[in-house]
């Protein structure tokens, strides 16, 4: 099958929810241009900021749009293409772009509060402390895996035969690894990243301190990002051997830990912003280079070498395809992390209410069409062997973001004739952009969280230590260490996954239990809800039961297996509490014995 049939159909599709669905979710919500946003109503220069809707968009699509809809396609690639493009444009288009323009349409009409802070004034108390607290074992999951993907990424190689690397090419560094030559990628975003993170706080004082001309900033930080890249190639930082006897992974993710403990410590401005402002041009031109490429891998008539369904997961995933696709597609159809993303922070710009739409919907189905454009891309451009080779090792330590640089590679080779190790370091470069601003924002969440925690179980006798940021950020950096040093991105990255789902589908029934009070329908948001409850809840109890399966007689779960098997309990006792509390609160609604009265009153405060 040529890749353009199932690039059009899945485009058009995602299109034409925007142009259809979109309205009737609109429409049953009670979107009403009449009512004021909290970004005029509490107008201050600062937080609440009427903002242009294609600001808004690009700023809240920035946040979203991480490592995932790339890395959850190419991990289900293990099912065949078929199953996970299905999940990813339906997915998309009934959860995702629903869960995310509920959660920010309700924040909107409940002032701007976040997430968490509209459970604790729809279901109570110990509901609040429920969420949040499973709100922060989930980001120290997403931290832990996105730390790991970035270690993947500064470590990056592969074998020169394959890139097509003479032994005299110094494109890229070159070294023997158990009797093979390999060719180092991962040196070049190496020296790119850091040069980024060095130059960024010249950068925002620049913009943020003396407000500098914002044109000859986006021409500077373009120029910065060229300049990086040059210099990646001509001086690429690698670590090929043990320092004291600490292998080189173990140094990477010590090192990545402690640059994200000071850019989260530090003031937004310093390091965070001007860095993603910077980095940000290499992640839309990349988005771009995806694009163009696969329609040009179309039109010279490339097709789609393996089947619609993989003939066998066996020897490549044990986990069956129910319901363990659509956990590993993970952010690509639908993302709890976006929740988080979209109240508190991005409803605060919304200048009218319709805009919920087109910035809470819209920016999920561009999200949706990247992890469509990903998946195409690398069923299209490798082989299956080398996929199945690089993913889904005999180590169990699979690398999808080299499956994806190599992909990127072959479809930049094949179309332009460049070397393919030019294009693998392109490719090591857009996702290693995408890795780093998610692992930034996440670790700055949780960080809030425990905050947020602190200051509501503790009140006005907290102590000071617990209001310390420096505390928090370290109890963040330090419990993300944690998991990531016990695990591998395979072992963790379904857990992340159904714990993301679980979000979803807690934020969901926070926004059901909204409509109710609201007397409004919510069968639009509460079947996606209890859909992705029952497939994340099977998931995780599979999970469980495999770890303890194969525990030594005597132990309770596998050798190794601890930190996941703890995380996976949290994780099912936390839901099943929120949910427990969530029912009971649903219940009085729509008996009309909840606090404030009748169904249709909202709950008093």
């Amino acid at each position: 099958m040529n890749v353009l049939i199932p690039l059009t159909v899945g485009a058009l599709l995602l299109f034409l929810a925007t142009r259809t669905y979109a309205h009737v979710v609109s429409q049953r919500l009670g979107v009403d241009d009449s009512q004021p946003t909290p970004a005029h109503k509490f107008k201050d220069g600062r937080d609440y900021i009427p903002t242009r809707i294609h600001v808004v968009f690009a700023h809240h699509f920035s946040v979203i749009a991480g490592a995932g809809p790339i890395v959850g396609p190419i991990l289900a690639l293990a099912y065949g293409w078929g199953p996970p493009w299905l999940w990813v444009v339906f997915g998309c288009v009934l959860f995702g772009a629903v869960h995310d323009m509920g959660a920010m349409f309700v924040s909107m009409r409940e002032e701007g509060r976040s997430i968490a802070d509209m459970c604790r004034r729809t279901m109570g108390g110990a509901g609040y402390i429920l969420f949040v607290t499973f709100l922060i074992l989930m980001l120290t999951l997403v931290n832990a895996v996105f730390l790991n993907l970035s270690v993947k990424a500064l470590l990056a190689s592969y074998p020169a035969e394959f890139l097509k690397l003479a032994e005299n090419d110094t494109i890229l560094h070159q070294f023997v690894e158990n009797g093979v030559r390999m060719g180092r990628i991962g040196g070049i975003a190496t020296t790119s990243v850091i040069i980024i993170t060095l130059v960024a706080p010249t950068l925002g004082w620049m913009i943020y301190k003396k407000h500098y001309p914002i044109v000859p900033l986006y021409v500077l930080a373009g120029c910065l990002c060229v300049l990086s890249v040059v210099l990646g190639f001509h001086f690429p930082i690698f670590l090929q051997k043990p320092v004291l006897g600490i292998p080189p992974d173990v140094l990477w993710r010590y090192g990545m830990a402690l640059y994200v403990f000071f850019a989260c410590w530090l003031p937004v401005w310093v390091i965070l912003q001007p860095r993603d402002f910077i980095n940000v041009q290499i992640l839309y031109g990349g988005i771009l280079m995806m694009l163009v490429g696969v329609l040009i891998y179309g039109f010279q008539g490339h097709s789609i070498p393996s089947g619609l369904m993989a003939p066998s997961t066996s020897g490549i995933t044990a986990d069956p395809l129910w319901p363990f696709l659509f956990i590993t597609v993970a952010c690509g159809a639908i993302s709890g992390f976006h929740s988080l993303a979209a109240t508190g922070t991005t409803v605060k710009q919304i200048p009218d209410e319709s805009s919920v739409r087109r910035v809470g919907y819209n920016s999920m189905i561009l999200e949706g069409a990247l992890a469509l454009v990903t998946l195409l891309l690398v069923v299209s451009a490798l082989p299956r062997a080398e996929y199945v080779n690089i993913v889904y090792p005999a180590s169990k330590d699979g690398n999808p973001i080299l499956a994806f640089s190599i992909a990127v590679g072959y479809m930049i080779h094949n179309i332009t004739g460049l070397k393919i190790a030019l294009g693998c370091v392109v490719g090591i470069l857009i996702l290693e952009g995408f890795v780093v601003t998610t692992l930034d924002t996440a670790v700055r969440m949780c960080r809030y969280m425990l905050e947020e925690l602190w200051n509501f179980i503790m009140k006005s006798k907290q102590p000071a230590l617990f209001k310390n940021t420096f505390f928090n950020t370290a109890i963040a950096v330090i419990l993300m260490l944690y998991f990531a040093q016990n695990s591998t991105i395979l072992s963790l990255w379904p857990i992340f996954g159904a714990g993301n789902q679980l979000i979803a589908a807690l934020a969901m029934i926070v926004v059901t239990a909204w409509l109710l009070q609201k007397a409004r329908p919510v069968w639009y948001v509460l079947t996606p809800a209890l859909i992705m409850i029952v497939i994340t809840v099977t998931a995780l109890s599979i999970k469980l039961g495999k770890i303890m399966a194969g525990a030594a007689p005597g132990g309770l779960v596998a050798p190794g297996q601890g930190p996941i098997a703890t995380a996976i309990v949290l994780l099912l006792l936390l839901s099943a509490s929120v949910m427990a509390v969530a029912g009971r609160r649903i219940f009085l609604i729509k008996t009309g014995r909840a606090a404030g009265g009748a169904p249709g009153k909202t709950a008093a405060h």
